[in-house]
Parts: C-alpha cells; sequence; structure tokens
C-alpha cells in the first residue's frame, strides 16, 4: 500500500473508564498530512472543531491544514459514549516561495464587476466540498490524476507579479493542453463547472467521509454534477483556464475545511510516463 507511509498500532485508553480499545492507523502525521485509521466501536469524533463519524467497521479518515502544527488532540466517541482521546505530534514545515510572472493583472487585482462573480464562485466551491456521504474511495490507494512536470507544490507561498498572495493549496502537473486527467480514486461528482474566474474548468469529487479531490484549469469536462466515477475513469483534460500562465492540472485534496497535501496521497514518480 504505497500510500500508508507511517503506519503505526496501538492502545488508545479511554477517559471515562479502565477499558482500553485497540486502533491502529496510517498516514502523513505533519502539517498537510492526514490519518487513516481504524478504532474499535468507534462512532464519531472531533478535530479542531470538525465534527465527523466513523464508519461501521470504526474505520476514520481526518486531515491536517497546512498551518496546523505541534501537538493536535483528536477526541473519539465510542458506541457506550465513552471518550477516547490520541494526540499526534505534527511537529512543523517550512514552505517555499514560488515567484510567478507573466499573470494577467486582473487575476493578480481582479476589477469590482467580477467580485460578485468571484463570491458565487466561492459559494458553490465550498458546497461542493461540504459534503458528508458515506462513500470510500477515500480508503483506496490513490493514483496520480495525470502525467507531466510537477510544476507547483502544496503550501508554498505565492507571488504573482511581484504581489504576495494566498499559499498555493494545490500540487500542479505542467502538460500540454488536451492531457488526460483520471479520477485518482472512487468517487461522485459533485460540482463540473466550465468556467470559473480564477480556477477556469472546476472539476470536485466526493471520495467519502469529508475527502474531496479538485481538478482545476482544465480544458475540458468529461463527466457531470451527480456522475460516478471508478479509479482512474476519464474526468477531464489539462488545460490553460482561469488564472494561469501555462497549461496544467492544480490537483487538490479536502478533509473538510482543512487543505490537505495531495503528495501525501500518491507514489513518488508516479506522475512520470512509464
Amino acid at each position: 500500500m504505497l500510500k500508508r507511509i507511517i503506519p503505526a498500532l496501538g492502545l488508545l485508553c479511554l477517559s471515562m473508564n479502565l477499558q482500553a480499545a485497540t486502533y491502529q492507523y496510517s498516514g502523513a502525521v505533519k502539517p498537510g498530512g492526514y490519518v487513516l485509521g481504524t478504532l474499535t466501536d468507534c462512532q464519531s469524533f472531533e478535530l479542531n472543531g470538525i465534527q465527523a463519524k466513523c464508519a461501521e467497521d470504526g474505520q476514520f479518515v481526518l486531515g491536517f491544514g497546512r498551518d496546523r502544527q505541534g501537538e493536535q488532540t483528536v477526541t473519539f466517541t465510542l458506541s457506550d459514549q465513552s471518550k477516547v482521546t490520541k494526540t499526534f505530534d505534527l511537529g512543523s514545515r517550512e514552505y517555499d516561495v514560488q515567484r510567478i510572472e507573466g499573470v494577467e493583472k486582473k487575476y493578480v487585482s481582479p476589477p469590482k464587476e467580477t467580485l460578485a462573480r468571484i463570491k458565487n464562485d466561492n459559494k458553490q466551491i465550498g458546497a461542493a466540498r461540504n459534503v458528508v456521504s458515506t462513500l470510500n474511495g477515500y480508503k483506496q490507494d490513490f493514483i496520480w490524476p495525470a502525467q507531466g512536470r510537477i510544476s507547483g507544490v502544496f503550501g508554498s507561498q505565492r507571488v504573482f507579479n511581484g504581489t504576495p498572495k494566498r499559499p498555493h493549496f494545490g500540487l500542479d502537473v505542467a502538460n500540454k493542453t488536451g492531457t488526460p486527467v483520471i479520477s485518482p480514486a472512487d468517487g461522485v461528482v459533485t460540482l463540473a463547472h466550465p468556467d470559473m474566474y480564477y480556477s477556469g474548468g472546476t472539476l470536485i469529487i466526493d471520495h467519502g467521509a469529508g475527502l474531496t479531490s479538485t481538478y482545476i484549469h482544465l480544458s475540458k469536462i468529461d463527466v457531470a454534477k451527480g456522475d460516478v466515477v471508478k479509479q482512474g475513469d476519464l474526468i477531464g483534460k489539462i488545460g490553460a483556464t482561469g488564472r494561469v500562465t501555462g497549461p496544467h492540472l492544480d490537483w487538490r485534496i479536502n478533509w473538510y475545511s482543512e487543505r490537505l497535501d495531495p503528495a501525501f496521497w500518491v507514489p513518488a514518480g508516479g506522475n512520470q510516463p512509464q
């Protein structure tokens, strides 16, 4: 299982009685990382204000945003309503500064007449990510959605034409327009928009348990909202739509509102042609 890069096995002590619940987990325990685990009799849990449910078999997935660091405590509720706590030490992480020139001025400082459009785009994206389903695509070993050169990494501070902007929350794969983009795991399409202001052709897939993946700057979208997709299915084509300086796929992963690093979900080098 290539993406389960930090396996561990241990015990969680219940805070309300003297019993013990066994658990196991794997993932990337660091800023931008995630944990995929199983806890005996787990019903639900809370992390950083996010309330989530465990699957019937006690399996759960959770994520740590870009700027989370140090100790992060998860509180689990078991089927008998007793509590279990687990603390993960993420440490800290440094991010690169990425300077990008040649961006159209309207994308660096958007004109006032575009603000309503941008607000509506963000509303649609937020709704597409704020889904709670029992899909189980998140349990799969993810595959790369496209082949090409890595041109941008998660978390880097972006400076457009000398103007500092928000960090980059995706993983960029550069290739020519029309390069196939496939689904890295099973899921259901929750957004398929041909032309958003910043992101151009935009697609979002729900993989279950609050985990979604996003694909932007697409030149073509080959699925529609509500479509069921399987791992490896064609979902779109790389493009240069929205705020870009060249054709590439910007691939993102969210656990609810937490932005995760896609690089932790796939084997290194899998973006290269075989």
